[in-house]
């Protein structure tokens, strides 16, 4: 286990250093603001036709607004502080929406090395709550987690690096991100523990389509893509080391029309551990489309 995590971490720093060697044109110049906000969580509403296991939705809603901690606008240090709400609207009687997720957080990014630079190397560190505002037993009467009432909460930490560059050539704006995630055990209910991952390494590639026609002024994306894997360390469900249900994998795929001012369409395929807050232990392949918010300009 101990081998497999340190190849791992050896593997993440190889990506970043060849990334950083890699000659790039510039092509827009990239602050701490706009590294910080391509890498906050966005804000989106899904339509009701996702396919997969899926409990059948009216829509998912993310709602994340990021609001701004600087001394100036060349500051080196920033935070971020966001209070991250996510619902479900079930397609039932009623339209039911159960146990929404509050993940409440502060994010710390600083820059190292030249503003000027044609690649940016950011460290950052986050710390957040994740409830389900219930305070129902955990499990209930037959021994299954209290999905309807059931008591959700957990605190974590999060820390890593980004690396940012643009092309010229591909007019692209790109992210590496590779961080870990810890959930110390006096953090999180006791129900949750050996069931619900307390150490997550994550890693995210996101690239930015710009515009050619807008190259002197601040541009919107027109396209932008995004990968995002989780792997699961600790023991959790009595799984072994290389199980596959350590995985979490996401792809999403963004499109801006012209003719939207702040919002665009996306397509996302997401495989692995149900992020919805007390809905952990389901497994989930899912397809889906939606309206997400776009306010990046380079």
């Amino acid at each position: 286990m101990k081998k497999f995590i340190y190849l791992s971490i050896l593997l993440t720093l190889f990506i970043l250093v060849s990334n950083a060697q890699e000659k790039k044109d510039s092509l827009a110049y990239l602050d701490l603001t706009k590294i910080a906000l391509s890498n906050q969580s966005d804000s989106y509403v899904t339509f009701p036709i996702d396919i997969g296991n899926l409990d059948p939705l009216i829509f998912e809603a993310n709602i994340s607004p990021s609001f701004i901690i600087r001394k100036r606008k060349d500051s080196r240090l920033m935070g971020v502080l966001t209070p991250q709400i996510m619902i479900r609207m079930y397609n039932q009687d009623s339209y039911p929406i159960y146990t929404p997720s509050y993940i409440p957080q502060i994010s710390f990014y600083y820059l190292v090395g030249d503003k000027k630079s044609k690649n940016y190397i950011t460290f950052f560190g986050r710390i957040a709550h994740h409830s389900n505002g219930q305070n129902g037993d955990f499990y209930d009467e037959n021994g299954n987690i209290n999905l309807l009432s059931g008591n959700f909460a957990t605190n974590y930490l999060e820390f890593g690096l980004i690396n940012s560059s643009n092309s010229k050539n591909l007019n692209t704006v790109k992210n590496f991100k590779s961080s870990f995630e810890v959930h110390p055990k006096s953090w999180m209910l006791d129900e949750m523990q050996g069931i619900y991952s307390a150490l997550r390494w994550h890693n995210t590639f996101s690239a930015f389509k710009l515009p050619r026609n807008n190259l002197e002024a601040e541009s919107r994306p027109s396209v932008s893509l995004k990968l995002e894997t989780t792997w699961m360390f600790d023991s959790v469900n009595n799984w072994n080391t290389f199980d596959l249900n350590r995985l979490n994998a996401g792809l999403t795929f963004y499109y801006h029309p012209k003719f939207l001012e702040d919002i665009g369409l996306f397509v996302q395929f997401y495989h692995g551990m149900d992020y919805y807050n007390i809905y952990f232990n389901h497994q989930i392949d899912t397809i889906r489309f939606g309206l997400m918010t776009e306010i990046l300009r380079f």
